[in-house]
């Protein structure tokens, strides 16, 4: 099985772009009112109101057994609706994909970062997962894969792509047959909410 992001990116265009950015901006954070952009062998980039997908993967593309599985996906559930509104999440036996938006933190008045964000749903499932194990060490990769929805491309599409997930990978015949897919049932309302939040 190919890694989800093989052959994604060119290394020569992302180095391109890289040496760019820091020829402009040679700081490791620029940050406007509505969008933040960062870097660590990745190139980031956040917009405030808008929905990010994003994957992150296993450490050595480790297979997750079920019980820790449902540890990540409760995970990635638990701060729905404080710090972020997702709208699907569906965890693969070697990586994860989420589609959500960050919310405003109401104590600070600014928008919960995705590194916040993703310290948080990685952080806690790893420490559950290595706690069950009675190990320590990494369970995730440092990276992860973020990428801001444009508009053009329809969250509903989005959500549909990532729902179809193990079904592509020949995990179950239907979406909903995978015990570890979730997605949001008001999709309608989620839109209203997120467009509010502008």
């Amino acid at each position: 099985m190919r890694p989800p992001l093989h052959g994604l990116f060119p290394v020569a265009g992302i180095q391109q772009f890289l040496a760019h950015l820091f020829a402009v901006a040679p700081l490791s954070l620029v940050q406007n009112p509505v969008m933040q952009f960062y870097w660590r062998n990745l190139p980031h980039l956040q917009k405030d109101f808008r929905a990010h997908f994003i994957t992150f993967v296993t450490k050595r593309w480790w297979v997750l057994p079920d019980w820790a599985r449902d540890i990540v996906l409760a995970s990635c559930l638990h701060d729905h609706r404080s710090r972020y509104e997702l709208h699907v999440a569906v965890v693969m036996p070697d990586h994860v994909h989420l589609i959500l938006t960050p919310r405003v933190d109401e104590k600070r008045r600014q928008i919960f970062s995705l590194i916040e964000i993703m310290r948080a749903i990685k952080g806690a499932s790893g420490r559950a997962i290595n706690q069950r194990l009675g190990r320590h060490g990494s369970v995730w990769q440092e990276e992860s894969f973020d990428h801001v929805l444009r508009s053009s491309e329809g969250l509903d599409a989005k959500v549909d792509y990532v729902l179809q997930n193990p079904v592509r990978e020949g995990l179950v015949v239907e979406w909903q047959e995978y015990r570890w897919a979730w997605q949001r049932v008001d999709r309608e309302v989620a839109a209203m909410r997120v467009q509010g939040m502008a």
